[in-house]
């Protein structure tokens, strides 16, 4: 009887697993439209703080960018290292490049959102793309493919952030791999008509959809959240899109340990509870219908009989998942570690497990 049980529980959670990754399908196979060259002026923002050496080698990467007429707007966020003589070398060098120095603010005391506010405030341009200080861009033609995805009615751009692949460790591995599987579902949420989160590595919207919904001021007070707060609360089915063509991507530095990786989870999972309801909901139910999976194969392995019935069903899920999966990684060029993607998937699962649990307590105070 016990047997059955576990046949039948661990069944409910391959069957939710797989209407899941048949969902995800829609990023995996999605073919990309023809590429239109925008010669829309927009306004490239980075906010900065400590980040002096980054943004050495950054700002030439953007001003080598193949677009018409850009801006840069570059925010140094109370930094106390060079950030800002750096920021100041740059505007002289190129009139593209306009300077917000950001002094800290009791109300909003570590915030990046509120530099980031008085930097979008600057910016002369509607069209507004945003990179992280430590990021690169995939290619000189990065700016053309995420500005090709604005039109009249598309004021939402949601771009693909990868991680550097460093040292073949499983810390990179697993950061690269996370990193993938969040794209895959942020993507096929937007491509399905509910998207509900994007990243700031790269990201666009328009100025004017930005003042539409007051900015940040609904979750000024949050930790983290200047990009996927503010995309759950403004997109639509209707204003966003995705770009998820190589040249169109960004990359950044890794962490290297695993206490650092730990902050920065800590940081951005502390936003995902303020979600729209039906979003917390869905994530909530793909998320326990893994750890479930785990827990009812396990439970049906230990108790031995009609083993062959639980194999099969293991089996068939991870061959879903392979597909599905291994697909939509490839196209964040990320092949290299779809072999290992099964265990990179356990390790995530309950590194996540224990990221709530962290954040159940006191929870990051800081941006940086």
């Amino acid at each position: 009887m016990e047997i059955g049980i576990a046949f039948i529980i661990l069944a409910g959670f391959v069957l939710i697993n797989v209407i899941y990754y048949f969902f995800f399908a829609k990023l995996a196979f999605y073919k990309t439209p023809a590429t239109t060259h925008s010669k829309e002026p927009l306004s490239v923002i980075v906010c900065s703080k400590n980040e002096q050496e980054n943004l050495a080698v950054l700002v030439p990467l953007l001003l080598e960018q193949n677009y018409p007429s850009f801006e840069i707007i570059l925010i140094n966020d109370a930094s106390v290292d060079n950030t800002l003589e750096v920021i100041e070398k740059f505007q002289k060098l190129d009139h593209r490049v306009k300077k917000v120095d950001v002094v800290n603010n009791e109300s909003f005391w570590g915030n990046k959102k509120y530099g980031l506010t008085l930097g979008i405030k600057k910016a002369v341009n509607d069209r507004l793309i945003f990179i992280d200080a430590d990021c690169k861009p995939a290619s000189k033609d990065w700016l053309q493919h995420m500005a090709s995805g604005f039109t009249a009615e598309k004021t939402i751009i949601l771009g693909y952030g990868a991680y550097e692949k460093k040292n073949h460790t499983i810390l990179n591995a697993l950061i690269r791999y996370e990193t993938g599987i969040t794209a895959i579902q942020y993507m096929s949420y937007a491509l399905h008509g509910s998207p509900y989160m994007g990243v700031g590595r790269n990201l666009g919207y328009t100025a004017q959809q930005f003042y539409d919904v007051r900015g940040f001021m609904d979750h000024m007070k949050i930790m983290g959240g200047d990009d996927d707060l503010f995309i759950n609360q403004a997109a639509t089915n209707r204003n966003t899109a995705i770009v998820i063509e190589p040249d169109g991507f960004t990359s950044s530095i890794p962490k290297n340990s695993w206490s650092e990786w730990w902050t920065q989870k800590r940081r951005h999972i502390n936003t995902s509870s303020h979600y729209k309801p039906k979003h917390k909901f869905l994530l909530g139910l793909f998320y326990v219908s893994q750890l479930g999976f785990f827990a009812a194969a396990i439970m049906g392995f230990i108790l031995g009989l009609n083993w062959l019935y639980i194999l099969g069903l293991v089996l068939f899920r991870y061959l879903i998942v392979w597909i599905v999966i291994g697909k939509g990684l490839s196209r964040f060029r990320e092949s290299d570690i779809i072999p290992y993607a099964p265990f990179l998937e356990i390790l995530l699962v309950f590194t996540q497990l224990g990221l709530f649990f962290t954040n159940a307590g006191k929870q990051p105070q800081r941006w940086k």
